[in-house]
């Protein structure tokens, strides 16, 4: 494995851990978010999926969860951006 791959692997373990701190608040509602990249600029894309997707809240709980939980753990993270924001 090279040095590339094992730094993604961090911070993707690190994105996943900060998402879990959420999810069981998504997951209570009939939805969840999953991770699609993070580019090589170090932006993060991702999903809300399930109710979350249609969810007019949905710009509420990224601002407020989603994007602070994950600043505060994954520090070298850019920007997020989420593709389906209601």
């Amino acid at each position: 494995m090279n040095p590339i791959e094992t730094i993604n692997e961090d911070i993707l373990g690190r994105i996943e851990g900060s998402l879990d701190s959420i999810r069981p608040y998504l997951q209570a509602d009939g939805g969840n978010i999953r991770v699609l990249e993070v580019t090589e600029d170090k932006i993060l894309r991702l999903e809300f999926v399930g109710n979350c997707g249609t969810c007019p809240m949905s710009t509420m709980t990224f601002k407020a969860g989603v994007e602070e939980a994950v600043k505060r753990l994954v520090p070298e993270i850019k920007g997020i951006e989420v593709i389906n924001l209601a």
